[in-house]
């Protein structure tokens, strides 16, 4: 996680998170958002409330990190490093603060039933009022006059217009500038800020179980390592763990950094990777993951990837930029947020007129009906309703092994009303075998075999590895004498093998290279192969033979495609695979289309022309050829256990093999954005529906009105009860776990 003291180079695209201190509402955050977007280099700029944290992508060319920390401390905040022990400082904080407006304000309640002289409550009154308007209080005033420099206005300027009120207006009426017998409510300023405090406090311990997921990431990480040099072993710090470093893992011990086993066997538990608790088995060849467990076993391992480059590295950026990425139902909230305050401050001041010029109430009541008006409307609560619950909601989903890349992805999905399934290594196990090889030339089976073997080598595909497999299973020499090799996306591969032209694919392949495979359908149609994976394989441009091979369909497939129907979505199967299989594999599973024999720029098109129906497109992949689509589809939801690029390229990644993860996320997104919904209602209308009490509408006919200092209570309840909310997304997670049991 990038703090206040980056280690990065100085050059280049960089990116920035750090904490910022003081945000109180939505205001604050646009106000840092438009100060930070006006530096030269600045590239974007997101701004979490909830977590407090600002992300910023700027080209350190032309902007440094320090320059980036004055612009925030220029708009009146602070920048802090982001730890654990910030977070618990700043509650500890809002707990002193509390602390000492109760000081100051019981005394005052208390003497109001006390029998003493009046002329010493005003003054002890007064005394305690100043203390805690200049000590708990004082904070409201630096942020308010930070923002009115910047020319913006947010919740702390309101609360301070009304704090101001009641104790300017008592401190003139305790020195008799206002005439005789004039009535002082120190209480309602000194109240005001104890419940605005309390709330903030609550609301600082509750936003800081909404933002455990990156802490908790963290403290997975292992904090030594122990280096083999010469056999001898050293404990040395993971940051100086370098690739190639042999290091020795004990049983019990967090393997320190991703790498490859060289020695030993153990059962690694791998469950903060993919939210399984079956432990893995590892041996020498296989790879390991930073941050997971070996359970048993003593293993040898060789470094591969550290720091930044690690997968634990890169889970961190992915929640970070969950997190600081705005679901588009948060930018509806921060441009109502841009005139709120305004609008409240001329509804004080047409409360003030209309009670003491119009109704010719006395002055008083007229002044407390505005200050209330002023606190109750504070829309504080607005700025937490979505952050919190994306920051919840991607916390549950990451347990689970579901990683948002975006906020925006968890609201997309929620909304998906098509989704595309790529087959091979989605829906079905992609672990392909040879079942049979016929020639249909001159060649023999096994000369077909070692050919197509020596061209698909180089190839990641499934179909590929299970060709070469069967050839070195056979103990078959595969020629290494390759030229002009050539990947055709979706359909196969062709290259020269030693002296002879080979092409090696499907039924498009072949017909793009006016080869004829009609003559040979017959005879596969009589063996009952027809509903396999064929592999043709021609020489010289002529047919040589076709390798058919197999896949076994998920068992949880048909499942999954049932759930996701009864979920409204509608399921296709999209493959680059030939049409007989993949209506066989559609006709299992039961869904609403099958759409075979597509390349890459063909699945690409595809989305693109149910996006112009006006669709809302899922598309889910693992391979290569997925990319392109899983990129143009409204949300692209990448398998973990397929390539890289599919991995990068998705919205979503489902890190286990666990199809049901699918409706999972689908559930979760639904939750989280019904959770937004909650939140934003609560924020609008609980604060809104109280302006009418506060500006004493009942209090004619019903004797009805809100007291200043309850209606600063009120207001600080409504922030808490929306982050309380959000949190009850986390019961969802055992939710989760019942889908497909």
């Amino acid at each position: 996680m990038t703090v206040k003291n980056p280690d990065s180079a100085v050059t280049g695209q960089q990116r920035l998170r750090f904490s910022v201190g003081g945000m109180s509402c939505t205001s604050c955050v646009a106000t840092v958002e438009k100060k930070l977007a006006s530096l030269p280099g600045v590239d974007h700029v997101s701004v979490n409330l909830a977590g407090n944290f600002a992300q910023v992508t700027f080209d350190a060319q032309l902007v440094s990190p320090d320059e980036i920390y004055a612009a925030v401390e220029q708009a009146g905040f602070r920048t802090l490093a982001e730890t654990e022990e910030s977070r618990v400082d700043a509650s500890r904080k809002d707990l002193l603060m509390v602390l000492i407006a109760a000081a100051g304000g019981i005394p005052i309640m208390l003497m109001m039933f006390t029998p003493i002289p009046y002329r010493l409550e005003l003054i002890i009154g007064g005394m305690l009022a100043t203390l805690v308007q200049f000590t708990a209080g004082l904070g409201f005033y630096r942020s308010a006059w930070a923002a009115l420099k910047n020319r913006t206005a947010n919740m702390d300027v309101l609360v301070s217009l009304g704090i101001s009120a009641a104790y300017g207006y008592s401190m003139l009426a305790l020195f008799g500038l206002l005439g005789d017998e004039v009535a002082v409510f120190f209480e309602t300023s000194v109240m005001l800020i104890l419940f605005i405090r309390f709330g903030k406090w609550l609301e600082s311990r509750a936003k800081g179980r909404a933002g455990d997921a990156l802490i908790k990431l963290l403290q997975l990480q292992a904090d030594t390592a122990v280096l083999l040099v010469n056999g001898k072993e050293k404990s040395i710090p993971v940051e100086h763990v370098r690739p190639g470093d042999l290091l020795l893992v004990r049983p019990g011990d967090t393997i320190p950094v991703d790498g490859e086993v060289v020695a030993g066997t153990a059962a690694v538990d791998e469950s903060m990777i993919t939210g399984e608790a079956v432990p893995v088995h590892k041996e020498p060849g296989a790879t390991v993951v930073g941050a997971t467990i070996n359970r048993s076993g003593l293993l040898q391992i060789r470094a591969t990837h550290v720091g930044e480059d690690a997968v634990l590295a890169k889970i961190v950026r992915l929640v970070e930029d969950a997190q600081a990425d705005k679901a588009p139902i948060q930018r509806f909230a921060d441009r109502v947020s841009g005139f709120f305050v305004p609008v409240v401050v001329v509804l004080s001041l047409l409360t003030f007129v209309v009670w003491y010029l119009v109704v010719s109430a006395p002055f008083l009541t007229g002044f407390q009906m505005a200050i209330a008006v002023v606190v109750i409307a504070c829309p504080c609560a607005l700025g937490l309703a979505t952050p919190t619950a994306i920051m919840v909601g991607s916390a549950v989903g990451l347990e689970r092994g579901i990683l948002y890349k975006k906020a925006s992805a968890l609201e997309t999905i929620s909304k998906l009303d098509i989704m595309l399934l790529d087959k091979t290594g989605t829906l079905t196990s992609g672990g392909f075998s040879v079942d049979q090889v016929i020639s249909c030339g001159e060649l023999p089976t096994e000369e077909i075999l070692v050919l197509a073997a020596a061209l698909e080598q180089g190839s990641n595909h499934p179909l590929a590895q299970a060709v070469v497999t069967q050839a070195q299973n056979a103990g078959l020499t595969i020629p290494s004498q390759l030229k002009n090799l050539d990947e055709v996306g979706g359909q196969g591969v062709r290259g020269r093998v030693a002296s002879q032209f080979v092409i090696c694919g499907n039924r498009a392949l072949m017909e793009d290279a006016e080869i004829a495979v009609a003559p040979v359908e017959e005879r596969l149609k009589q063996a009952g192969l027809l509903e396999k994976s064929l592999i043709f394989v021609a020489v010289e441009k002529q047919l040589q033979g076709v390798i058919a091979l197999s896949d076994q369909i998920r068992p949880a497939a048909a499942m999954v495609v049932a759930h996701l129907q009864q979920l409204g979505i509608k399921t296709v199967i999209v493959s680059g695979d030939r049409r007989a299989v993949v209506e066989q594999v559609a006709a299992r599973l039961g869904t609403d289309r099958a759409i075979a024999e597509v390349t890459p720029d063909q699945k690409l098109e595809l989305v693109r022309e149910y996006q112009q129906q006006g669709r809302l497109v899922g598309m889910v992949g693992d391979g290569i050829n997925d990319a392109p689509a899983l990129a143009q589809a409204d949300i692209g939801i990448a398998i973990g256990s397929g390539t890289d690029v599919a991995r990068e390229t998705g919205d979503l990644v489902l890190m286990s093999a666990d199809l049901f993860d699918l409706v999972r996320a689908v559930e979760l997104g639904r939750q989280t954005l019904k959770k937004i919904k909650q939140n934003l209602f609560w924020a609008f209308f609980y604060n809104l529906s109280f302006i009418p009490l506060a500006a004493g509408i009942f209090y004619t006919h019903y004797g009805l009105y809100l007291k200043p200092e309850y209606a600063g209570l009120a207001m600080a309840l409504s922030s808490v009860c929306v982050v309380l909310n959000s949190l009850t997304l986390k019961g969802m997670a055992r939710r989760l776990r019942e889908i497909g049991l």
